[in-house]
């Protein structure tokens, strides 16, 4: 399962406390996103002098970036109740009027997955977001009738790894919609730094670098993957996430030097050796690996893409001459790509 690699994005049950424990807490402990950081902070304070609650705001993008850390920093920094929650757990109308009626004055309702709500509790939003009351049918048939009821005014954060699935009326009710990319190698660094500091653990500036480098521009993973090297160089090393002891301890857990694992490898030697380097479709590779569709598209896909090992055409998903170079394979196509690319 997706959840159950080194380096996929999601959430797991060993995430849990680690998380909250290294999560920041204000707009100014968060390091990267600088233009959604700039963005919210400028609404933050609007909100404030204005006494209002904030706009209703979507964040978006690949699994592990911060969306969740976002919507608790907002909380904080507006002064007010965060209530979590998730799309999947809301599965009536009811549900969703029972979280809706127990909100305070200006509360954050966070929903992460927001694009698996249902359209009949999506229906319910709508009024709650835009004029604060909800409406809702109870009874069938002759009996049935219409109930109105006034709520709070609250602020709806939502959060979503697939921003095309969240439905257009949805979608046109967020005031402010902020996409999280993937994290430059600083911005890694500076985050493993933090969490070496707040977990003491000796790290050497080049074990430091080496471990963002495997990262994949994602905060979950690079504290995931500190945690195993430092359970290894306590047991093998000096105590001490020195370059090698993080090189031997990822390469041992199978993350190569530039954060792919055993499932993106096998993604792209499919691509390459069972489909002629593609196009190929997205359920047919999928099937040529044994894995999810969906895995693939959530986990490994963000990722390749913005490496530029696959791209997706109208056919299906190719690989692209950086991936035969990534896997030291022979790229049947022009020889002086080729040469330029290993050089």
């Amino acid at each position: 399962m997706a959840t159950d690699r080194l380096v996929s994005g999601k959430s797991n049950v060993e995430d849990g406390s680690l998380d909250r424990s290294l999560r920041p807490r204000s707009l100014s402990e968060y390091v990267g996103q600088q233009t959604v950081k700039e963005n919210l902070s400028i609404a933050i304070k609007a909100a404030l002098k204005r006494g209002e609650p904030l706009d209703h705001t979507l964040f978006y993008g690949p699994p592990g970036l911060g969306k969740t850390t976002l919507a608790s920093i907002l909380s904080t920094e507006m002064g007010v109740r965060l209530k979590t929650t998730s799309g999947p757990a809301i599965e009536r109308a009811g549900d969703m009027v029972a979280i809706l009626t127990q909100l305070q004055k200006d509360d954050i309702l966070f929903i992460d997955e927001v694009h698996r709500l249902s359209r009949v509790v999506e229906e319910v939003l709508y009024p709650a977001m835009e004029d604060f009351f909800v409406s809702w049918v109870i009874d069938k048939g002759l009996k049935a009738r219409s109930m109105n009821l006034s709520i709070k005014p609250f602020t709806l954060v939502g959060a979503t790894t697939r921003y095309g699935m969240v439905s257009a009326p949805l979608r046109d009710r967020f005031g402010s919609v902020n996409r999280l990319d993937f994290y430059d190698h600083e911005a890694m660094r500076d985050i493993i730094q933090r969490s070496t500091s707040i977990l003491e653990i000796a790290a050497e500036p080049d074990g430091v670098d080496e471990l963002a480098r495997r990262s994949r521009g994602t905060p979950r993973i690079a504290n995931r993957l500190l945690r195993r090297v430092r359970d290894y160089a306590l047991v093998v090393a000096d105590n001490v996430v020195t370059r090698e002891v993080t090189i031997e301890a990822l390469d041992k857990l199978e993350v190569d030097k530039l954060g792919l694992d055993k499932m993106d490898h096998q993604v792209l030697r499919s691509i390459i050796e069972k489909f002629s380097g593609g196009p190929v479709g997205l359920d047919t590779l999928a099937a040529s690996i044994s894995e999810d569709r969906d895995t693939i598209e959530d986990v490994c896909e963000p990722f390749l893409l913005q490496e530029g090992f696959i791209e997706r055409t109208p056919r299906g998903r190719v690989a692209t001459p950086l991936a035969y170079q990534h896997l030291e394979i022979k790229y049947p196509g022009n020889p002086s790509l080729q040469g330029r690319l290993i050089g």
